[in-house]
C-alpha cells in the first residue's frame, strides 16, 4: 500500500502526539505513585507516612509541569546540589516533551478530523503501524533486563551521574523506587499500544465498511 506525503506526515505527527501524550499522562497520573505507595512499601523504607509522602510527591510533580518556574523545594528533605541540579534537567526534559505534545497535537488533532470527514483512512494504518513499533521494541528490550534498561536511558540522555542518588544526601530516593519507575514505563507501553490498536482497528471498521456499502 503507498502513502500520500501528507499521510505520512500526519502519521509521523500522530506518533509523536500519542507517544508524548502516553509520557506527560503517567508522569502526572498521581493514583500509580499513590498506588505504590502501599504496594511497594515505600512508606517503611522511607519512614514516613503515606500522607507526608504523597505531599512531597505532589510537589515533586507539580514542579515538572511547563506552567510551574519556581525552584524544588521539598519539606521533608534535604536535597544535594548535584540532586537538584538532577531535578532541573528532569524538568527541562518534561517540559520539552510537554511542548512536543502541545505542537503534535495541534497540527494532528485538525488534520485527523478533516481527514476522517473526507473519509481517509489511510494514514491511520501507517500510525497504528509505526506507533506500536516504538513500545514493542523498548518493551521486549525492558522486559529482558530492566535495570540495566534503567541505566542505559539515564547514560545516554544525562551528560553526568547526578542521577546516581545517595541515600545519605538525598534521601527523596527512598521514596523513588526503582520498580517505580518501571510501572509508569509498564503504562506507557499500555497507553501508547492501545491508541495504536485504536487506530488499526478503526481503520480496519471503516475498511470493512466501504466493502460493505461497495458490495450494496
Amino acid at each position: 500500500m503507498s502513502y500520500k506525503k501528507n499521510d505520512i506526515f500526519l502519521a509521523i505527527m500522530l506518533m509523536i502526539f500519542i507517544i508524548s501524550f502516553a509520557v506527560v499522562f503517567t508522569v502526572f497520573f498521581k493514583p500509580l505513585y499513590y498506588f505504590d505507595i502501599n504496594y511497594l512499601n515505600i512508606d517503611q523504607i522511607s519512614g514516613l507516612d503515606a500522607e507526608t509522602i504523597k505531599e512531597n510527591y505532589r510537589i515533586l510533580i507539580n514542579y515538572q509541569s511547563i506552567f510551574y518556574q519556581g525552584t524544588l523545594n521539598l519539606p521533608d528533605f534535604v536535597m544535594s546540589d548535584s540532586g537538584r541540579i538532577h531535578f532541573e534537567e528532569v524538568k527541562r526534559i518534561f517540559e520539552a516533551i510537554q511542548v512536543m505534545m502541545v505542537i503534535s497535537g495541534l497540527i494532528s488533532i485538525p488534520m485527523t478530523i478533516k481527514k476522517i470527514k473526507e473519509k481517509e483512512y489511510r494514514f491511520l494504518r501507517l500510525t497504528g503501524l509505526i506507533t506500536i513499533i516504538v513500545p514493542t521494541v523498548l518493551g521486549f528490550l525492558a522486559a529482558l533486563d530492566f535495570e540495566r534498561a534503567f541505566v542505559l536511558f539515564h547514560q545516554i540522555v544525562f551528560r553526568n551521574d547526578y542521577w546516581i542518588f545517595d541515600y545519605r544526601t538525598d534521601p527523596v530516593i527512598t521514596i523513588l523506587p526503582e520498580t517505580f519507575f518501571m510501572h509508569c514505563f509498564m503504562l506507557i507501553v499500555v497507553i501508547v499500544c492501545l491508541l495504536a490498536i485504536i487506530c488499526l482497528g478503526y481503520y480496519r471498521y471503516q475498511q470493512k465498511k466501504i466493502v460493505a456499502d461497495i458490495d450494496l
